[in-house]
């Protein structure tokens, strides 16, 4: 699961008028053939004050399709069909500073590795001088690297908030060389009376790097895309 916002005067002011909403990409999964409407990553991501609190997330994956198969299919794609249909639940938190409810990044990122890694899940490392930048180490030395560099939002109105976010992902390993590659976010949140609280579609695009050798071959369309339903519970803090 990635959580994301930016605030987003400017970008409106800047965007091309026609620049595909995010309610419409959504709709239209999963025929996506290119990467979002986005703006550089700058600071951190507020949230709207109703995603504040601890919650338990249900997160689950509905479906998975591999746009560009035969041809091309990313690694651990077939083992993720395990995750099908399938309740996975873990605790998260939204947190007030500076002024702003933001996600708690350290917190969020290694009870998300946790619940789908188990024990290989060693730690998480947000940079101090760049929350957009985090680093998790894994066990038998290896670390993924994971830095937000654009990102988008929508809010329509009250109770509907809509986000998108472009990462830059390095898997590093004692022996071979690092694995690169970037992947989408854009999730619509909607907050809703009774239980669960908040739900969320979400939809996780994973695209080739420039230095993958089939890069040119899938240029920026999607080699990977996952679709989740999520469910946020309130919960007490510990």
């Amino acid at each position: 699961m990635r959580l994301v916002l930016l605030v987003l005067l400017g970008v409106l002011w800047a965007a091309p008028v026609w620049a595909e909403s995010l309610g419409d990409r959504l709709a239209s999964y999963p025929d996506w053939h290119g990467k979002p409407s986005t703006q550089p990553s700058k600071g951190d991501l507020a949230y709207p004050t109703w995603m504040e609190g601890p919650w338990l997330l249900r997160t689950t994956q509905v479906d998975q399709v591999a746009p560009l198969a035969p041809e091309i299919v990313t690694p651990g794609f077939e083992s993720n069909r395990q995750f099908l249909d399938r309740d996975v639940d873990f605790p998260i938190q939204f947190v007030r500073r500076g002024g702003m409810v933001v996600s708690d990044r350290a917190f969020n990122g290694m009870s998300i590795a946790r619940a789908y890694l188990g024990d290989q899940a060693l730690s998480v490392k947000v940079d101090p001088q760049n929350p957009n930048r985090q680093l998790t180490l894994l066990k038998n030395d290896r670390q993924l690297e994971s830095t937000i560099s654009d990102r988008a939002v929508e809010e329509p109105d009250g109770d509907h908030f809509l986000t998108s976010e472009v990462f830059q992902q390095v898997f590093r390993t004692p022996t071979g060389s690092p694995y690169l590659n970037q992947v989408e976010t854009t999730t619509a949140y909607t907050h809703q009376a009774g239980q669960p609280e908040i739900v969320a579609d979400q939809v996780t695009a994973i695209y080739l790097s420039p230095s993958d050798p089939k890069y040119f071959q899938a240029g920026d369309r999607p080699v990977a895309i996952y679709r989740y339903r999520l469910a946020f519970l309130p919960r007490t803090s510990e």
